[in-house]
């Protein structure tokens, strides 16, 4: 296995030295500009392996133990070992490719560190070099950079540094970036670029993971995966990640570089592992490129983080001994914690978190098993007290919209702590955060109120937050109700301003001016004043915080006037109907005085029976009275007066009834029949005949006047038949008679005679009959038929057609039709019914023997609608 990689390893550099012939073909000053004055000036570029820096005679194990490792100790080198170096050569070689570098008075992202380059290390920097960068120490193929990166084309000039180190903590990090010649022509879109690596793995592992990877799996670092969109075709392919081109020629002698970039490597403590980082030409030994790994950037030691698992710094800040929690970065099995405070171990605080209650500084020593170098972290806390504040409510008066608050105003009310500093802001998040958002103009902050502010007060660097109640005075409004006059009848007003809004606690004042005078009340809503003039109001309402005064003013005139009123009187009509409205109106006053009314109005309403004289005085403003009344005569005309005969009539269908409005030789009449609230003509003349049910009007005119009566005309209510009684051949009817002013009439012969007697004699028996009853004179008619039941008392069933049966067709059909026969001995020998109502003398289909048979009749009687029994006996007489 060993012979045949031998083999195909010697292949694969006849491979390479054909590609080195071929690149090497390449223009070497493509990517040199001419050298200027700033290129030329001293201090333009980065310090390489020169004096006076004592890490540029460093050998590899002091660079890695001196300058890269963060807080070197000499416990440091205990966890460092088997430091290699390719090429190995002295510190003191010029030409080294390896070494020490220092930003100098450049601006170079890093202030030192170490640098690896694929040629000389001294033509990083130093001074300017024209043309391309070439040399190198021509080592072979490094196979960890070829297994990391894979190149498309042979490597030379490998140069790298190797250490073994055993970590105290989880996580390893250290700064770098890369830079290169092949930033030039169009050699960043080609297959080809130079290798670089940062190589990690447990010792003794086989493989080693590159660390030199572009976050969120951005791939490997190098010139053709990091190329910006411009002056390059392929571009741009992770652009944000490049710095820039070195276009001024200065700093460094390469053409670009990338940002400074992190390197992170998850790690067990207490494991040991190997580093490795290594860089080599590809293709060519020219177009050098360089990595530079920043000074102090490996960091071996411990942090501290809070409990959200943020990196506390070197120094933090405890106010009022509040707690602070210190949280080890590291914390794994087996390890030995002890926490001290200034220098002392504290007793029992053996865990990876404590609770500090005090200023000082607190050290965390950790042993991590297989680790002979304890880690140490140290941090600072300094003590402070918080001033003591008070929310407070800050007033300002009332303004339409926004208005002006000066937040200074508030200092004194909101803490009495002497020498601390104020910041405003508008939200309590950014007050807390203690950011730059505070409030830019806070003696003139224009808010509507209703909201608040929040005021950051600082003693020393301990803050306490105050809330600022932003409040808009309420509005304030004087209002003052204009007063009646001092006149005849008011010596003296009550000035009203209880319309007034004003907030409790308001101050209240008038003043008087112009020869008014205030009698009492003067710092009321109600004063009294006794004299004409101008009074204005003035309300205060004083707020304590920033002395703020808010004050509103109103004035009113209270006028003097005693001179009497002259009046007049006019009338809506001054002929009129007895009875009839009248409005009457004065002219000339506030308030009148009339003879025949007591209301003061202007206008009054009268109803003359009879021809009258009114008159009225007037009262003024000012409450003087007219020294004279005026006067107005309303003549009266005699009303219309009639009796409508009848008040209200009855008709039934096909009658007709005359009304009669009466008589009077000045009247004219006009009759209507108001159908659905409208009335319509019919007629004229003191009476007219209708044939119809209705309302009915006649109005009247005698020349001046009218009046308009109304009758009603209605259906009579028909007579109604409650009772007929028929013995031996006499019938007597009786019937209701609703109408009380025309008698009834009686017949029974369908109406072809009428009498006046209810009673009729020579009736014929079982005969029906049509019972007629009429209100005399009209056609209000009742109609009843009716049955003149005679029941024999003998029957002779013997075939001669006379007394064969007794026969009940005539009432089988009245309601609750019952018939039944009885022997003697009250045995039922026979029952009616409605489709059988006939008895021929037989039982069961045979004659019957001659006896006294008894029966019993009922029914309803269809007239009085009352139930109806007969009972009696029968001779039955058959032949023997």
């Amino acid at each position: 296995m060993f012979s045949y990689r031998l083999k195909n390893y010697f292949t694969f550099l006849i491979f390479l030295s054909a590609f080195a012939t071929f690149y090497s073909q390449r223009d070497p000053s493509v990517n040199k500009a001419t050298p200027s004055a700033l290129t030329m000036k001293a201090g333009a570029f980065i310090d390489v392996n020169v004096p006076p820096y004592p890490a540029s005679s460093y050998t590899a194990a002091q660079l890695i133990e001196n300058v890269l490792i963060k807080g070197n100790s000499s416990c440091v080198s205990g966890n460092i070992s088997n430091v290699i170096v390719s090429p190995n050569t002295s510190p003191s070689d010029p030409d080294r490719t390896w070494g020490y570098f220092n930003k100098g008075t450049t601006n170079f992202p890093f202030d030192d560190g170490i640098i690896l380059v694929s040629g000389p290390a001294k033509d990083a920097g130093n001074a300017f070099i024209s043309g391309a960068l070439g040399g190198g120490p021509n080592t072979t193929p490094d196979q960890d950079l070829i297994n990391a990166i894979n190149p498309l084309a042979p490597l030379y000039n490998s140069t790298f540094i190797q250490f073994d180190f055993i970590p105290s903590s989880t996580q390893i990090t250290f700064n770098y970036l890369f830079a290169s010649e092949e930033y030039t022509s169009t050699f960043p879109c080609g297959d080809y670029s130079d290798g670089f690596a940062l190589l990690i793995k447990p010792v003794g592992a086989a493989n080693y993971t590159n660390m030199a990877i572009l976050p969120g799996g951005g791939g490997p670092v190098s010139v053709t995966n990091i190329v910006p969109a411009s002056p390059y075709s392929c571009g741009p392919i992770n652009a944000a990640y490049f710095a820039g081109h070195n276009t001024a020629n200065i700093e460094t002698n390469f053409a670009g570089r990338t940002i400074p970039l992190t390197a992170t490597a998850t790690v067990v403590p207490g494991q040991a592992y190997t580093f490795k980082m290594v860089i080599a030409d590809a293709s060519d030994t020219i177009y050098n490129s360089g990595v530079f790994i920043e000074g102090g950037s490996f960091d071996i030691g411990l942090t501290l983080v809070d409990p959200g698992g943020a990196t506390l710094p070197a120094e933090i800040q405890m106010c009022d001994n509040d707690p602070k929690t210190l949280i080890s970065s590291v914390q794994i099995p087996g390890a030995l914690y002890q926490w001290s405070l200034n220098g002392q171990d504290i007793a029992g605080a053996t865990n990876p978190t404590y609770v500090a209650t005090q200023p000082g500084e607190y050290c965390l020593e950790i042993m991590v098993p297989n680790n002979q170098c304890p880690a140490v972290v140290c941090i600072n806390i300094v003590g402070g007290n918080a001033p003591i504040v008070q929310d407070v409510e800050f007033v300002q008066c009332y303004g339409p919209d926004a208005v002006s608050y000066n937040l200074t105003h508030t200092q004194p009310y909101i803490t009495s702590t002497q020498g601390v500093t104020f910041a405003y802001y508008a939200n309590l998040a950014d007050a807390q955060a203690q950011n730059g958002n505070t409030i830019p103009n806070p003696t003139n902050y224009m808010s509507p109120g209703g909201v608040s502010v929040y005021a950051l007060v600082k003693s020393t660097f301990c803050p306490a937050i105050a809330k600022i109640d932003l409040v808009k005075a309420p509005e304030m409004i004087a209002d003052i109700a204009q007063p009646p006059g001092i006149n005849c009848i008011q010596p003296q007003v009550n000035l009203n301003a209880t319309a007034s809004v004003f907030p409790a606690g308001s101050v209240i004042s008038w003043e008087a001016s112009n020869g008014g005078y205030i009698y009492s009340g003067a710092n009321t809503l109600t004063p009294v004043v006794t004299a004409g003039g101008r009074y204005t109001l003035t309300i205060t309402k004083a707020y304590a915080i920033g002395d703020i005064a808010c004050t509103v003013t109103a004035f009113v005139d209270v006028h003097e006037d005693f001179s009497p009123p002259s009046v007049t009187v006019t009338a809506s009509d001054m002929r009129v109907c007895a009875g009839d409205p009248v409005v009457l109106s004065g002219v000339g006053g506030q308030n009148f005085v009339w003879s025949h009314s007591a209301s003061t109005s202007a206008d009054i309403t009268v109803n003359p029976t009879q021809t009258t004289t009114y008159t009225v005085y007037a009262v003024g403003l000012n409450g003087c009275q007219s020294t004279t009344p005026a006067s107005i005569t309303i003549e009266v005309i005699p009303a219309i007066n009639t009796i409508l005969q009848p008040i209200a009539g009855q008709i039934c269908v096909g009658d007709q009834i005359t009304l009669d409005a009466g008589f009077n030789e000045n009247y004219t009449y006009t009759w209507s029949k108001v159908e659905n609230s409208i009335p319509s003509v019919i007629g004229t003349g003191q009476t007219i005949t209708v044939d119809q049910i209705g309302t009915y009007t006649v109005t009247i005119e005698n020349g001046e006047c009218e009046a308009t009566f109304e009758t009603k005309v209605i259906t009579a209510q028909l007579p109604q038949i409650t009772n007929a009684d028929y013995q031996s051949g006499t019938l007597t009817i009786t019937a209701s008679n609703p109408s009380f002013t025309n008698p009834l009439e009686y017949s029974i012969d369908n109406g072809f005679t009428w009498q006046e007697s209810n009673v009729f004699t020579g009736v014929q028996d079982n005969t029906t009959l049509m019972l007629m009853v009429r209100i005399k004179n009209t056609s209000c008619v009742t109609i009843k038929d009716f049955f003149t039941l005679h029941i024999p008392n003998i029957i002779t069933p013997n075939g001669d057609g006379k007394n064969d049966e007794l026969d009940f067709s005539a009432i089988s059909r009245f309601e609750d039709f019952e018939v039944f026969i009885f022997d003697r001995y009250g045995k039922k020998i026979w029952e009616a019914a409605k489709n059988a109502p006939v008895w021929d003398g037989r039982f069961q289909g045979r004659a019957l023997s001659t006896a006294t048979y008894w029966y019993q009749v009922k029914y309803k009687d269809p007239v009085s609608d009352t139930m109806v029994l007969k009972k009696g006996w029968v001779l039955l007489k058959n032949r023997e």
